[in-house]
């Protein structure tokens, strides 16, 4: 009766999470269009700049040296500002797509993947979470995305699962030392990517609270979880390794010790269509 009650309360996490999904979907779609708005007229505005600067420079005999030069300064900061707008703006539109990328993907379909975008995308987008419920939760967060990276043919909603539910248990790592230590410690976490011959490798190493001997043997078991009643399913690692392993025909292994961290590494074969 007790695994029967367990499993319809993971049963209810699963809708809520599936519902919640819906949800983000929904509002990363209605975020997309005032946001495509701010990058469109952020350009438009630059060029207008662009066409006033030549009106001044035309002028530019007519105009005291020293206001010429407040209106070089002032030129010289809208343009920061407005290339900046874009730069977010853009940043955003791709988190929006990833998010749509995985709650519109077909089940299963392979398509050209940035294996190194999406990472870079999933582990901030998995701060930003953790600083959302967190508030006095902060990491340095150190990346080395090798330039030389092919793109692979993968299932890039599941890849996107995969490192998000590594990330978040990296980052709830280092939140709970950052808890018990206090301001001595100084939490981390690092994320490289990288190619080989035939394969590409990420890993995924924080300075956490690390593992016990019986966390690491159960850690891929499901319902088993770490985390307080409410904020862990006890599914994630297991769906991840699925991902890795049988999805991608990967290997995903770990490296921990604890009061020191842990290291995930999962390594993808390279597939052209």
């Amino acid at each position: 009766m007790d695994q029967i009650e367990q499993l319809k309360e993971q049963l209810h996490k699963q809708e809520k999470l599936a519902s919640l999904g819906i949800l983000s979907a929904g509002i990363a779609h209605e975020i997309q269009n005032p946001l495509n708005f701010v990058i469109n007229f952020s350009k438009m505005s630059e060029k207008l700049l662009k066409d006033l600067t030549e009106i001044v420079e035309d002028n530019e005999d007519k105009l005291p040296e020293a206001d010429r030069e407040d209106l070089d300064d002032i030129v010289a900061d809208l343009k920061e500002n407005m290339s900046k707008i874009a730069e977010h703006g853009e940043r955003a539109i791709s988190i929006i797509q990833g998010i749509l990328l995985v709650s519109r993907g077909k089940e299963g379909e392979r398509l050209p993947t940035d294996v190194a975008k999406i990472t870079k995308e999933y582990v901030w987008l998995s701060y930003h979470a953790m600083r959302a419920k967190n508030k006095g939760f902060n990491v340095s967060i150190h990346e080395d995305y090798a330039a030389d990276i092919p793109m692979t043919t993968a299932i890039p909603q599941d890849l996107s699962r995969a490192v998000l539910n590594i990330t978040n248990n990296a980052f709830y790592a280092v939140w709970q030392r950052q808890e018990s230590e206090g301001e001595a410690y100084k939490p981390e976490v690092t994320v490289k990517v990288a190619s080989h011959d035939d394969s590409i490798t990420v890993s995924i190493a924080d300075n956490g609270v690390g593992m016990t001997e019986e966390v690491k043997q159960r850690l891929f078991e499901n319902f088993f979880t770490t985390k307080p009643i409410g904020q862990g399913t006890g599914l994630g690692m297991g769906i991840t390794r699925d991902i890795i392993e049988n999805k991608h025909g990967g290997t995903l292994t770990f490296d921990s010790k604890e009061g020191v961290g842990t290291t995930f590494t999962f390594t993808i074969p390279i597939m052209k269509r």
